[in-house]
C-alpha cells in the first residue's frame, strides 16, 4: 500500500510539474511578456499566467512603463512581436526579435507578397504604422502595404 501511494504521489508531482512548465508567453500591444510578467491594461495591472492575462485588483501606478519588444525582419518586412509568418510551409511566430517555429502548417503556403521598397503608411487606432510593417488584429496578421492593410492569412496573438 505504501508503494502504491508513493508511486501515485510521484506521478502526480510529475504531471503537475509538466503542466506548470509550459510557461507560455503573453502578448499585449505588440510586446511579448514572459510567464509571470505584468502589464498595465485599461488602468489595471494584469499578470501573465501561462499565456493568459489575469487581472489583479491593483490600479496601475502613474509611472508604470512598458519596454517595447523587438520586431522580426523577413524579406524586408518588419513583423511585430506576436505576429506569425509562413516560412517554407510552416508557421513561425515573432518573439522579441527571433522567429520560433510553431509546428503548424500554413493554410495557404508561403504568402506570395510583393515587397515594395517604399510606400505610404497605414493608420491603426490613431497611430501611424510604417509601410511593410505588420500588426496582429483579431487573431490574424495584417501587413501595411503602400497605405492599405493586407491580411497575410497567418494566425497571431
Amino acid at each position: 500500500m505504501k508503494t502504491i501511494l508513493t508511486t501515485a504521489l510521484a506521478a502526480g508531482l510529475c504531471l503537475a510539474g509538466g503542466a506548470a512548465s509550459a510557461d507560455d508567453k503573453c502578448f499585449y500591444k505588440g510586446s511579448m511578456f514572459s510567464d509571470g510578467g505584468v502589464s498595465c491594461q485599461q488602468g489595471v495591472i494584469y499578470n501573465c499566467d501561462d499565456g493568459e492575462w489575469e487581472p489583479t485588483a491593483q490600479a496601475c501606478p502613474p509611472d508604470f512603463k512598458v519596454v517595447r519588444s523587438s520586431p522580426c525582419d523577413l524579406a524586408g518586412i518588419s513583423y511585430a512581436t506576436g505576429s506569425n509568418s509562413c516560412q517554407e510551409g510552416q508557421q513561425y511566430r515573432c518573439e522579441n526579435g527571433s522567429w520560433r517555429n510553431l509546428g503548424l502548417n500554413c493554410g495557404m503556403g508561403d504568402a506570395p507578397i510583393k515587397v515594395v521598397p517604399s510606400g505610404k503608411t497605414c493608420m491603426f487606432d490613431d497611430a501611424t504604422v510604417a509601410h511593410n510593417s505588420t500588426i496582429c488584429r483579431s487573431g490574424s496578421t495584417f501587413l501595411c502595404s503602400d497605405g492599405a492593410w493586407v491580411n497575410l492569412g497567418t494566425q497571431c496573438r
